[in-house]
């Protein structure tokens, strides 16, 4: 006999659906990833509902006995969306699924349960739960798909040369729901990934950055990133990042492995902060490395600049990514510019002039600096990373006191071009920009305070040694 989780369908939207079932004659189940969220404790706000009939004409049902105004419906598919109060509700009618080799876009026919369970990714994804009267809440398991989620694995429902043949986007799903779960992939479904790597590229790049910026925000998103590498696609997808991988030895010196401290420094980050962004900034913090690798007959290694050969580095990458080319973009890419500074204080004599040079270029991210770049202290010795973290701790005091007393952080200067041009009476010239960086310098090295008053005092002193007089009132 089934088990039955009537329990868990206590939500009036399933009452509805159950209603409709029985009104119209026609089964109707909840399938995928809230069924699967159910039998792992986690939460779940989208809901799959498959019909074995019109799915649109069922969600129109539905959506009138909740009183729900807007419904989508995409005939070309035979699906039916909406929303109602924190749930996500998508309906179709139970297909059967056919493909061609040079698309991702199956051919479909109206199919039965088991054909719509057979066309999911993966066993713990092909989950049901009856809406039907006589068996409401029994679960349908036809892969055996509860046993995977109790041993924490990935399988898919047929053959995985099929599954990832048919739909490759399913391979990158299964690496994103690797790291999502902590689960391991099956070796034969390993096997079919590598083997089908090649068939990613039928996939458009917005499909796949949706799965892997998915993988980013993941807990353990280096899971996915390994196994990603493992099978060939990453090379496929973001041959900038597997290039960070291997160690190269010269005369007994070798470098650290950039691919695997990426990694590190990702789970670091992403134990600290949820930001997609400052995740990007760490995977993106030492991609310059292979671009700019010399080895020194005294020094070792080195990587001389790559940090702003890097953070040029990111529009194109983004831009090949499909992602977005705006004021996140931006931050990641200052991200980059700036990872080595904090630590390259720590090394040295920390500074007044130094932190605020940093506070002034940083602004509002200094915060988010600070933390990409404690995570980026990564070493085998632990006792290099306690001296190098207590250290981190003192710049970052240090930050906090020159913040508080020159207030430099998001820093306007006290004079403007503005005013400048008033009191000498020029038009915009090349002279106000260099006046203005000079009062600038002034601030930052100490020299003046950042005051109106000290402001002005240095405008007429550079002024005067560009040959520059005030207007004689």
């Amino acid at each position: 006999m089934a088990e039955n989780y009537s329990h868990v369908l206590s939500h009036r939207v399933f009452q509805a659906m159950a209603q409709t079932s029985s009104e119209l004659h026609v089964p109707s189940y909840v399938v995928g990833g809230f069924v699967r969220d159910c039998l792992l404790n986690r939460p779940c706000k989208d809901i799959d509902v498959v019909v074995l009939g019109d799915g649109p004409t069922f969600a129109r049902c539905v959506a009138e006995k909740l009183k729900v105004k807007n419904v989508s419906i995409f005939n070309t598919y035979g699906t039916a969306h909406f929303r109602y109060k924190e749930l996500e509700l998508e309906f179709v009618g139970a297909r059967k699924e056919s493909y061609t080799k040079a698309s991702r876009n199956p051919q479909t026919q109206p199919g039965t349960l088991q054909d719509d369970q057979e066309r999911r990714d993966f066993t713990i994804n092909a989950l049901a739960f009856s809406l039907e009267e006589a068996s409401y809440g029994e679960l349908v398991d036809p892969f055996e798909g509860v046993k995977d989620l109790a041993a924490g694995l990935l399988r898919t429902p047929l053959d995985p040369e099929i599954t990832f043949a048919d739909d490759p986007l399913r391979m990158m799903r299964a690496a994103r729901f690797a790291a999502q779960l902590g689960f391991s992939i099956a070796a034969p479904a390993l096997h079919a990934m590598h083997a089908h790597q090649e068939r990613i590229h039928i996939v458009s790049m917005e499909r796949i950055i949706v799965e892997l910026n998915k993988i980013i925000l993941s807990r353990h998103p280096s899971k996915g990133f390994n196994i990603l590498h493992k099978t060939g696609l990453l090379e496929r997808i973001f041959p900038e990042m597997t290039a960070l991988s291997g160690v190269e030895t010269v005369n007994g010196f070798s470098h650290k492995d950039n691919f695997d401290h990426t990694l590190e420094v990702l789970e670091n980050v992403c134990k600290e902060s949820e930001n997609l962004w400052l995740r990007w900034a760490a995977i993106l913090h030492d991609i310059a490395k292979p671009a700019t690798k010399r080895f020194d007959q005294k020094q070792g290694w080195t990587f001389h600049g790559h940090e702003e050969i890097g953070a040029r580095m990111v529009p194109r990458i983004f831009k090949k990514l499909r992602l977005p080319l705006d004021s996140k973009m931006k931050f990641v890419q200052k991200m980059v510019r700036l990872h080595l500074r904090p630590i390259a204080l720590v090394k040295g004599s920390v500074t007044d002039a130094a932190i605020r040079r940093l506070l002034s270029e940083a602004e509002d991210d200094i915060d988010l600096l600070m933390t990409l770049c404690n995570a980026d202290i990564t070493s085998k010795n632990e006792f290099k990373v306690k001296r190098y973290k207590k250290n981190f701790e003192l710049v970052s005091e240090k930050l906090k006191l020159v913040e508080e007393k020159d207030r430099i952080r998001n820093f306007q200067p006290p004079v403007t071009g503005q005013e400048i041009m008033a009191v000498f009476g020029l038009s915009p010239c090349a002279e106000i920009g260099t006046i203005k960086q000079g009062i600038k310098e002034a601030i930052l090295e100490g020299k003046i305070q950042n005051t109106k008053e000290d402001a002005q005092q240095e405008m007429y002193r550079l002024a005067a040694e560009l040959g520059i007089n005030p207007i004689v009132q």
